[in-house]
């Protein structure tokens, strides 16, 4: 069971580092309820899946292997090891007919029929052909696509953008993205320059202006130009949502914000993201939100 949110790629990074911001409908009777995308929440019973609204109302009845939460209208869903979508109705849009799919980003979904890859559209139509030995989803315009063990972009026509050349890449944020050669991570912009030198052991995309990078084990951000603007010294750290970070020290977490500024104490056990002005955190088994400030919110 996978849960993702709008744009796919900074609802990866937002719960790479908590999974505490989830709104669950509050039901009985179900062995798993998820979390609620698009106004509806898988469930799980007996080893069926199915969808549920806020209300705890049946709006696709329990019958599938498995179920993903809905994402630009469409949900996957899995049933005798083969993947299709349906809509909000519970309507199979797209058959359930390949290998493996992915959830839809940019109007496109990536699919797998006999170990290559492609992608297609909402009414199902394949508009990347099926031939790639990796895909990945479409975000800011372009594609990652692997062959023969290298990544390159393409765009939405299927033209090839950036060549394939790279060990490993990430997708595009903010204009920007990772690479990585001979072990190590840099950025370069959608021409396919390389704006910030392949020099880190590990980087997260931008967000906010900011991109995590990590140095001999520890982690910092730089800005667009690769200037170091928060030091290497946590032991991990957060992307920026309205304005401020999680960061790690010492097992504990708190906040920092674009500064470097510590606004509120590395003293909790886990930490969400800031969403609405608020944040889940986790205190001696306790969770309960707080604001910008670090108030409790009760």
């Amino acid at each position: 069971m996978k849960s993702l949110s709008k744009p796919l790629i900074i609802a990866l990074a937002l719960s790479s580092v908590s999974a505490l911001a989830c709104e669950k409908p509050q039901v009985t009777g179900y062995d798993e309820v998820y979390c609620l995308k698009e106004d509806l929440a898988p469930v799980k019973r007996n080893g069926k899946y199915g969808f549920i609204d806020k209300t705890g109302k049946v709006v696709v009845p329990v019958q599938y292997d498995d179920a993903w939460s809905f994402l630009e209208g469409l949900a996957k869903v899995k049933q005798n090891d083969k993947y299709g979508f349906i809509d909000n109705t519970g309507k199979v849009v797209i058959p359930v007919q390949y290998d493996y799919a992915y959830d839809f980003s940019e109007g496109l979904a990536k699919v797998e029929q006999n170990g290559k890859w492609g992608l297609i559209d909402k009414t199902g139509k394949v508009v990347i052909p099926v031939q790639y030995d990796g895909v990945g989803s479409f975000l800011e315009g372009l594609a990652t696509v692997n062959q023969n063990g290298k990544w390159g972009y393409i765009d939405k026509t299927g033209k090839v953008v950036i060549p394939f050349q790279y060990d490993y890449v990430g997708y595009f944020s903010e204009g920007l993205a990772q690479v990585k050669q001979n072990g190590k991570w840099g950025f370069i912009d959608k021409t396919g320059k390389v704006v910030i030198p392949v020099q880190y052991d590990e980087t997260w995309f931008f967000l906010e202006g900011l991109a995590q990078v990590n140095q001999n084990g520890k982690w910092g951000y730089i800005d667009k130009t690769g200037k170091v603007v928060i030091p290497v010294q946590y032991g991990h750290v957060g992307y920026f949502s309205e304005g401020l970070a999680q960061v790690k020290q010492n097992g504990k977490w708190g906040f920092i914000d674009k500064t470097g500024k510590v606004v509120i104490p590395v003293q909790y056990n886990d930490a969400g993201y800031f969403e609405n002005g608020k944040a889940k955190v986790q205190l001696n088994g306790e969770e309960f939100y707080i604001d910008e400030t670090g108030k409790r919110l009760d």
